[in-house]
């Protein structure tokens, strides 16, 4: 069976993508894989810098998970800051990495064309994730393509200790989800808060219903067929209940206001069950520390086994 890992960033209010694009599969590896899912919120730093904010996300995406379906006992689910070893493994790799490869991740270049500061957290930020990845031994990372490189940089830096240091590590294989790069927002660019264009998944039903009827359509009429590539479209044909509805879409017959209120009904009844769990788990917020404390003392248990070995190579 083998180790997966990923994480996500607890950047504020969950939409569909999240879900769809990574969260969903994650919680479908639990029954086929040694799942490992964290909360990444050392990395969240690089770009938020409101300790209120930051802490309050990051128990919010802790409730998201498990209310999806993530089973704390199925898998080893933690939060990033609840494993210092990992801080100390990437000041160890950093001191074998190039700065080279690190000037070469387009992850870093992107991120200052949009105007994010030019800090030093960011322009490591590869080193912290590949800590991440090989802190806990993952063979399996799935990831979008636009970080495909950063777990090919992992990858470097891990054959670059091997090769110093002696075998240590395993190299990590990406696994590359075409479905990240292709959810589209309500403007059709790929749905991002950066973007100002998501469905939010745990809201009111209200501002659930406005974001869907938000959709920019243009002018064909019901009985025109429509574009395969529409969003709507795109968004109605992942509930597999639907498929006749979305091809009628495509034949023509339906309109766009039609497609809208079905695929708003469709979202609010796929995740009633995770909007119930979701407000069991926030009335119990003993039960979420629980699970953070037994998730962290079963990471840190393969974290502290590694460093131990890394340390010994390096003469620490």
């Amino acid at each position: 069976m083998k180790r997966v890992l990923s994480g996500i960033q607890p950047s504020g209010t969950l939409h569909l993508a999240n879900y769809f694009g990574m969260m969903k599969r994650m919680i479908e590896y639990q029954e086929t894989s040694d799942l490992f899912a964290f909360i990444v919120n050392y990395h969240a730093l690089t770009t938020l810098h409101d300790a209120k904010t930051l802490k309050e996300n990051t128990t919010e995406a802790l409730i998201d998970f498990v209310a999806l379906g993530l089973d704390p006992d199925k898998c080893t689910f933690w939060v990033q800051s609840d494993i210092p070893e990992v801080q100390e493994l990437t000041w160890i790799l950093s001191t074998i990495t190039p700065t080279g490869l690190l000037e070469r991740c387009h992850g870093y270049k992107d991120k200052i064309a949009k105007g994010i500061s030019a800090t030093g957290g960011l322009f490591t930020y590869p080193v912290l994730m590949a800590a991440d990845i090989l802190i806990m031994n993952s063979e399996v990372i799935p990831v979008g393509k636009d970080q495909k490189q950063h777990v090919e940089v992992a990858r470097d830096i891990a054959q670059k200790f091997n090769n110093t240091f002696g075998e240590t590590f395993i190299l990590p294989e990406p696994e590359i989800s075409e479905t990240i790069a292709t959810l589209p927002g309500l403007d059709g660019q790929k749905m991002s808060k950066s973007h100002g264009n998501t469905i939010p998944i745990f809201a009111e039903e209200a501002e659930i219903k406005k974001a869907v009827m938000s959709f920019v359509t243009d002018s064909k009429a019901i009985e025109d067929p429509k574009d395969k590539d529409h969003p709507l479209y795109t968004w109605l044909q992942l509930f597999a209940s639907e498929n006749q509805f979305a091809q009628n879409f495509l034949d023509g017959g339906v309109g766009y206001g039609d497609m809208k209120k079905k695929l708003f009904e469709v979202i609010w009844e796929y995740f009633k069950d995770a909007r119930s769990k979701r407000d069991e788990l926030k009335n119990n917020p003993d039960h979420i520390q629980e699970i953070r404390k037994k998730g962290a003392a079963k990471a840190r248990a393969v974290a502290n086994k590694i460093m131990e070995e890394v340390k010994k190579k390096v003469g620490i």
